[in-house]
């Protein structure tokens, strides 16, 4: 069953070159593996996503990834330290304050990639 195995996620990239050169300088990461299908980037916990090359990058309105953090406000300043810039939203039921939106007893904050991809940083909703 799917319920024993991890997920992953699958990020488009229209330029890989670009794209690796962001996540490497704003986010920190290196590939773990790297072939002519992309590169995959392993984070916290054994879990990974696949950065992939495709012309449709930036094109998903939604959020692709989340990075689960014990402290948004504080990982919030770490990545605009890096040049990362956060997206303001205000609208019925989502209203971000300095980047940050509260969600109840939750926190998110969203940011793009090189590509234009909607990534985040947030608290676990275990």
């Amino acid at each position: 069953m799917l319920t024993e195995h991890r997920a992953y996620a699958t990020i488009p990239a229209a330029d890989m070159n670009r794209a690796k050169s962001w996540y490497k300088d704003k986010l920190g990461l290196v590939p773990h593996l790297e072939d002519s299908f992309g590169c995959v980037y392993r984070v916290g916990a054994g879990t990974s996503f696949l950065l992939y090359p495709a012309p449709n990058a930036g094109k998903a309105p939604n959020t692709l990834l989340a990075f689960s953090t014990d402290d948004v406000t504080a990982e919030v300043k770490d990545l605009r330290e890096r040049g990362v810039v956060f997206e303001e939203y205000d609208m019925p039921g989502l209203k971000t304050v300095d980047g940050v939106a509260s969600l109840g007893r939750f926190h998110s904050a969203w940011f793009k990639d090189s590509e234009g991809n909607i990534l985040a940083v947030g608290d676990e909703p275990n």
